[in-house]
């Protein structure tokens, strides 16, 4: 039955009996009650229908292939437009590359020490006790007031065996010898006048076991020194003439090792700093160390 036949027998089914108190035959009512049952039908599959189709944008009905469920309905009108392959792309926003000068490290360190053909002459009883890093404050410059070679400076000092030596030795040549570790303390600056560990911030403590010193003056009482510096002894007698450059030379980058190693730069000062009346540095060293006090190079 299609849907103009059914709308016709449900309007005259429903069209009152006529005459006045005149009852509607039975078999009328059930040919209504028929009527309205496939009335409801139509609907129910109306709405199976409309669950098959969408809407577009503008209200109108767009069937979709049941087959093809997983792919949404598109509109022309909504779609992303493909890139244009002549237009310009968006510049990239560029990389910033940060530079700054390089911190001393331990590569570089190596470096020096290589480049300054260390000769490396240790003697554990130079070493009086541990000195880690947290405690380096100073590079102490000395004269050996004496013109042997490095070698024989060191040879000396072992002789006398009193532990009294410093870290590094410098020829006049600019050869360089290395007796003492850096982290470790060696008695190269001796006693100061009083007063002169809290001037120069350094106190006696425990980690130096001052094996092999020995108090000569009620007036030189303090001995902080030895334990937070590097000694550098320097082969040259005071009054004897300059210093050669290639023993400048060879100061500058020992004390640029030292920056390196630690990764910070020391206090340069010289012995009589620390102990009034000492003789070294001479006199003929006095604008050199204004210089490396200033800029850490004799030049």
């Amino acid at each position: 039955m299609n849907r103009t036949t059914l709308q016709r027998r449900c309007a005259q089914a429903l069209v009152p009996a006529r005459g006045p108190g005149r009852a509607r035959p039975l078999a009328a009512l059930l040919a209504e009650l028929t009527l309205l049952a496939e009335l409801a039908l139509l609907a129910l599959a109306a709405l199976l229908a409309v669950s098959l189709v969408g809407c577009g944008p503008d209200g109108s009905v767009m069937v979709q292939d049941a087959t093809s469920f997983d792919d949404p309905p598109t509109d022309s009108r909504f779609e992303t437009p493909a890139p244009d392959a002549t237009a310009e792309s968006p510049a990239e926003s560029p990389e910033i590359e940060l530079t700054e000068e390089p911190m001393p490290t331990p590569a570089n360190a190596a470096a020096l020490f290589q480049e300054l053909g260390v000769v490396e002459d240790y003697r554990p009883e130079f070493v009086h006790g541990e000195k880690p890093a947290q405690y380096q404050k100073y590079i102490v410059l000395h004269d050996t007031e004496g013109w042997g070679d490095p070698a024989s400076v060191i040879a000396y000092w072992d002789g006398r065996d009193n532990g009294v030596a410093a870290h590094f030795v410098i020829g006049t040549d600019g050869s360089v010898f290395q007796c003492v570790p850096l982290d470790a303390i060696t008695h190269h600056a001796g006693w100061a006048d009083t007063g002169k560990n809290a001037l120069y911030g350094v106190e006696d403590e425990s980690r130096d076991d001052k094996v092999g010193t020995a108090f000569y003056a009620t007036s030189y009482t303090d001995y902080g020194m030895n334990s937070y510096s590097i000694g550098i002894e320097m082969v040259h007698v005071g009054g004897d003439g300059d210093y050669p450059q290639a023993q400048l030379d060879a100061l500058d980058k020992v004390i640029a090792y030292i920056d390196a190693w630690y990764g910070f730069e020391s206090t340069i000062i010289d012995h009589k700093a620390w102990a009034a009346g000492n003789s070294d540095t001479s006199a003929e060293f006095a604008g050199y160390l204004a210089n490396y006090q200033d800029h850490r190079s004799w030049r």
